[in-house]
């Protein structure tokens, strides 16, 4: 007998109310880290570069924090669907607990080892002098956003996805401000250039850390922390955890790791190759954040519906997910390649820069609907299920048994220009699909972890 939704309109109503939320969060984020780069921009290209390469720490820290709320939220919403709340608290406290500790090795390396963390990238000295001006006083502003990953990740789990986007709205409106005053030097404050974006940065992320711990321990005691028995994890409950959680980590910090990677390849290309990456992420990210909300959704749908023991209904939601990620693909797409050409014009850039860009934007436009359904399948519909050693498997076998090989070959062999390369790249998604849906086409990926402690 086919499985039948229990309704259709509360489907969707579910989804829209974790996924819209999460889009118009991203959208902001990435609206802001855009108008974040056109401010810097008006240094020049040395600062866009310099302020990309710099943020790479920021990005491989943001990828760890990810991985421990993909994997926290796996048991999360799993354990919601169970009514487990003891359990809920256990799994925030370690996951805090882990974010925490990532987050400051981090800050200690920007803070006393700058400019050999910009080496890894370029000798040129103006934008190694940017950088390390900008990671001194960056580094600090990790630690706020591990603890904001976790608390903003269980609100959406259990359904207040919009007091994160609030937070996120407030918290990036301040770093805006903060950019437009302390890099130009408007009013009595005075010209900071990069420093200030760097500590408008910083401010405006303890400000959103402050924010969302108050309004958990006001008005959502199931996720607040009040004792010490949330740290007391025996050997059980880690022996569920670790095995599950432990392959999302890792697959989130190889994979970053393999961007980063992509960046070195950039890199030899010269600065104004870096100069345009730098200027097409920042508009790409913009048309991304819509993959990012049917993942979240397709994740957290997924992983109560195995909770409550309705497996039934999880096949059904993945295939439904698959077509859903595959339309916003394309929407995303057609939507990034119509408006490339103005976005690039917004930036004071050389023309030759603003050309490079807007290929590469036509390049990963074109790559965003197989990009969609792979967020869909290895970040929602598998790590939903527990099958998260064959997600990993999955994203690391594309990243750097094809991307990374191609990244080099295509920049020091073949000496593609930069939307060539890509275009090249694309290969690493095009595997990734191949693999996830072979997958999800099995029953093997559905695990109910509350049945096992």
């Amino acid at each position: 007998m086919k499985p039948q939704l229990d309704n259709r309109k509360e489907f969707s109503r579910r989804m829209l109310s974790i996924a819209l939320p999460v889009v118009f969060q991203g959208l902001l984020t990435n609206s802001l880290s855009f108008v974040d780069t056109l401010m810097i921009g008006q240094l020049g290209e040395q600062a866009i570069a310099a302020v990309g390469l710099a943020n790479q720490m920021f990005f491989l820290i943001s990828l760890l924090f990810f991985g421990i709320s993909s994997g926290s939220s796996i048991f999360m919403s799993q354990y919601w669907g169970a009514g487990n709340e003891k359990n809920i608290k256990r799994v925030i406290a370690l996951s805090v607990t882990i974010a925490f500790l990532g987050a400051g090795l981090a800050s200690i390396a920007s803070f006393f080892i700058p400019t050999q963390l910009m080496h890894i990238f370029t000798y040129d000295k103006v934008v190694v002098d940017f950088g390390v001006t900008y990671l001194k006083i960056v580094a600090v502003s990790y630690v706020f956003s591990a603890i904001s990953q976790v608390f903003s990740t269980a609100l959406r789990v259990i359904g207040k996805a919009k007091t994160p986007l609030w937070v996120a709205l407030f918290s990036l409106s301040l770093n805006a401000l903060g950019n437009y005053f302390l890099i130009f030097g408007v009013g009595p404050f005075p010209v900071l250039g990069v420093a200030g974006a760097a500590i408008a940065t910083a401010v405006s992320r303890l400000a959103e850390v402050v924010l969302l711990i108050i309004i958990t321990y006001a008005k959502h005691p199931v996720l607040a922390i009040k004792d010490t028995s949330a740290f007391r994890w025996d050997r059980k409950f880690l022996a569920l955890i670790i095995p599950t959680s432990l392959p999302v980590l890792l697959n989130e910090i190889f994979w970053a790791l393999g961007m980063t990677t992509y960046k070195i390849a950039f890199s030899k290309m010269g600065i104004s190759a870096l100069a345009a990456v730098n200027v097409t992420e920042s508009i790409g990210n913009l048309f991304f954040v819509a993959m990012m909300g049917v993942s979240n959704a397709t994740l957290i749908m997924i992983g109560i519906k195995i909770g409550e023991g309705r497996n039934d209904l999880a096949r059904l939601y993945a295939k439904r997910f698959i077509l859903i990620a595959l339309v916003v693909g394309i929407g995303a797409g057609l939507l990034e390649a119509t408006l490339a050409p103005w976005f690039a014009n917004l930036f004071n850039i050389g023309e030759e820069v603003r050309r490079m860009a807007v290929f590469c934007l036509f390049a990963n436009a074109m790559l965003l609907p197989i990009k969609s359904i792979n967020m869909a399948v290895i970040v929602g519909i598998l790590r939903a299920g527990g099958d998260t050693r064959f997600s990993m498997f999955a994203e690391m076998f594309g990243v750097w048994a094809v991307g990374v090989p191609l990244a080099f070959i295509g920049a020091l062999v073949l000496h593609l220009s930069i939307w060539q390369l890509y275009l090249l790249l694309g290969m690493e998604e095009a595997t990734k699909l191949c693999i996830g849906l072979v997958r999800v086409k099995k029953d093997s990926w559905i695990t109910d972890l509350t049945a096992v402690h």
